[in-house]
């Protein structure tokens, strides 16, 4: 139920973003090198799947282990679901924000990350390849493998990827590769005596980028 009331509420959302942008977009002269508006497939939705290797310098163990049991590393999967919306343009780079849900499982633990982020892409090179970089921050909610407890913190990440355009509304994002932190459930929230870090997240993601108007 939850994916299925996402997807409608993320299009409303960067919708409202690129009427904004549309309502109010700045003059555009010959000697103008940016301008703020929303262009013809600046508005762009996805469901990739995704891996996420969490790993974290300190073994926990117990109920709260989110890893488990004197486990450092795991590998989780699951979906990216979002969208971006680009209104700012110079002659060399687009920029805008980006939504996404991240849900990913693993040994029965789960982490649901929600992140709002800016986003710049470079101006397509070999003319349909438009590399981006992103960085956006949210919070992270998990839940570890023998506990039904969610514990939520603020999470960031760092994205960077490749878009190819297919046609005139559908890319494939040849990859997306990601580096975060938050702090996942462990023992050390419920009393426990060993001080658990931050986990790492390293993520690598894949799919088609639906584009619109």
């Amino acid at each position: 139920m939850k994916l299925l009331c996402l997807a409608p509420c993320l299009a409303l959302v960067l919708l409202n973003v690129a009427a904004r942008a549309q309502d109010n977009p700045s003059p555009v002269t010959a000697s103008t090198e940016s301008h703020i508006g929303v262009e013809p497939g600046d508005v762009g939705l996805y469901v990739n799947p995704v891996a996420i290797h969490i790993t974290n310098s300190q073994p926990d163990t117990g109920v709260f282990a989110f890893l488990g049991d004197n486990t450092t590393a795991r590998w989780f999967w699951g979906a990216n679901i979002g969208g971006y919306a680009n209104f700012f343009h110079h002659p060399k780079f687009d920029a805008g924000i980006d939504i996404r849900d991240s849900i990913v499982s693993g040994n029965n633990a789960t982490l649901n990350s929600f992140l709002v982020g800016g986003r710049i892409i470079a101006k397509p090179i070999a003319e349909k390849y438009k590399p981006y970089l992103q960085l956006s921050v949210g919070v992270g909610s998990s839940k570890a493998p023998h506990s039904t407890v969610h514990l939520s913190r603020f999470e960031y990440g760092i994205y960077g990827g490749l878009d190819y355009t297919l046609s005139k509304h559908v890319d494939f994002r040849a990859f997306e590769l990601g580096y975060g932190s938050v702090s996942t459930i462990s023992s050390a929230n419920f009393g426990g005596t060993v001080p658990i870090p931050n986990s790492r997240l390293f993520s690598v993601s894949s799919g088609l980028v639906f584009r619109f108007p």
